[in-house]
């Protein structure tokens, strides 16, 4: 791969990889090319500063997170990148129709396994997949929510191959994170390289609080909902996000202790007394939001809320078991799902999927595990899954016999080639392996701020691009039609 400026830039180690930013040939990308002009003028020192500018800007803002079971909860910094992935207009407009079907089909699927089952009387789905799913909320059944909607924010996970095309990895519809990384990335990159926003036309992001707030409003009957985010607390991994996102959209933040229900709905405790909550945004998982419905040792929850949320008094965004269609296990039924529901074909491809639950398919899986990803099918965040190549014969053996223990739990796929974007490293720039988790708002209308977060990974040969497990993030940029 050849340079583009006198930061000196690595060659990707397989030539089959596709890089997002270079052709084959090492010339430019047509999409890339204002920016490629503009790299060229920047010096390694220069763009070393403006590295430490970026993490003395986040570090300020607290843009941080924590990792489960890291010893005393040290919170770290999430890495930014300086070099931003650009998505030319043609193919973020054909990535946006694809997330759109895929995500009506996915709330589809939600309200027809909660009432008349016609998916899985067509055989299309078995149904113990759904209805034995840990997932799978019983007391949901028959509950009529409204416009039908369960997942009103969505998390699809991206990434392309290196014939060029994109393909879905998973479906996010629990509790979705990461939109103010992408949020605070696009304000850090402008804030560092105004003028680049100058020269290279680049579809705004800044406008999500606003479109976020007026989804959960139209979840609402009521004419003007009262909104609230609500947050396990501050020693949750992702409080910045939940902090950030209520101040975005000037709503309160709240935890479990801040709410209470009484007859006729759920309040919110003020110092001007009782208020009527509409609206929760809820960060936290099913079995945690209410004591006396599902752990009664939660100590985040509301007591009363499940009840109040059937007799309609209360929506919650996302709705509870919207996490039976997150399931990775039901994941590759989803392409059958828009067939079905939609009549249609889908726009955006799974990643071919072995279930570990079927013989013939656990045989295989045992039988290639070296080249092989095997995920926990209600894992997340990178924990519980094995990457075949670069595993050890003793980690393939000891994964091996809990697949055996097991094998429900799990999923395989074969090991991607995930593309490849030039990062900001400390020997200079360098290609490392990237996805993109676009965010749909699902209300009255379907809305995606063009682009989402792009995550790298940032060790070399890694495949792996959370930030739980050493990964960090760029800016995404969507062009505007005809730029370059």
């Amino acid at each position: 791969m050849a340079g583009v400026s006198g930061i000196p830039v690595s060659t990707v180690a397989a030539s089959s990889l596709f890089d997002e930013m270079f052709l084959p040939d090492g010339g430019v990308r047509t999409h890339y090319a204002s920016y490629a002009d503009w790299l060229a003028t920047q010096s390694p020192e220069s763009m070393a500063h403006k590295r430490a500018e970026a993490d003395l800007l986040f570090r300020r803002i607290g843009i941080t997170f924590s990792v489960a079971g890291d010893e005393g909860g040290t919170e770290r910094l999430i890495p930014s990148d300086l070099l931003p992935r650009i998505i030319d207009a043609a193919e973020w407009d054909a990535m946006e129709r694809g997330l759109i079907q895929r995500v009506r089909a996915l709330n589809r699927f939600l309200h027809d396994v909660y009432h008349d089952h016609e998916i899985l009387r067509a055989g299309v789905i078995p149904a113990d997949q759904v209805l034995g799913n840990p997932q799978y909320m019983q007391g949901m059944q028959g509950l009529d929510l409204p416009h039908q909607t369960y997942a009103h924010v969505v998390g699809v996970d991206i990434v392309r191959h290196s014939d060029g095309r994109f393909y879905v990895l998973e479906d996010n519809l629990r509790v979705p994170s990461g939109v103010s990384y992408m949020l605070s990335n696009r304000k850090m990159m402008m804030r560092l390289f105004p003028d680049l926003f100058r020269r290279v036309a680049v579809r705004p992001v800044e406008h999500y609080p606003a479109l976020l707030l007026q989804t959960l409003r139209s979840s609402s009957p009521v004419d003007q909902p009262s909104v609230v985010v609500l947050t396990p607390g501050r020693y949750n991994a992702a409080y910045f996000e939940h902090a950030f996102l209520a101040k975005q959209m000037g709503v309160e933040l709240v935890e479990g202790q801040d709410l209470f229900v009484r007859e006729g709905g759920v309040y919110m405790r003020t110092t001007g007394g009782p208020q009527r909550v509409d609206v929760i945004y809820r960060r936290l998982d099913d079995v945690f939001l209410d004591p006396l419905a599902f752990r009664a040792d939660s100590v985040i929850g509301v007591p009363g809320l499940a009840a109040a949320y059937h007799r309609g008094e209360v929506v919650i965004a996302n709705a509870l078991g919207t996490g039976v269609a997150d399931d990775k296990s039901i994941y590759p039924y989803v392409p059958d799902m828009i067939r079905f529901y939609l009549g249609e074909s889908p726009i955006l491809e799974n990643v071919p999927t072995w279930q570990c639950r079927r013989s013939e398919d656990l045989g295989y899986v045992l039988a290639n595990l070296k080249d092989l990803v095997v995920k926990e099918v209600h894992g997340a965040g990178g924990y519980g899954m094995l990457v075949g190549p670069a595993a050890t014969a003793a980690e393939i053996g000891s994964f091996a016999r809990i697949l055996k223990a097991n094998p429900a739990n799990y999923i395989a796929q074969p090991t991607l080639a995930l593309s490849a974007c030039p990062t900001f490293v400390d020997q200079g720039t360098a290609p490392r392996h990237i996805d993109l988790r676009p965010f749909v708002l699902v209300g009255r209308d379907i809305r995606i701020v063009p682009g989402g977060l792009t995550r790298v990974a940032l060790r070399e040969g890694s495949l792996v691009v959370n930030s739980s497990q050493g990964g960090g993030t760029k800016d995404t940029w969507v062009l505007e039609a005809g730029a370059v």
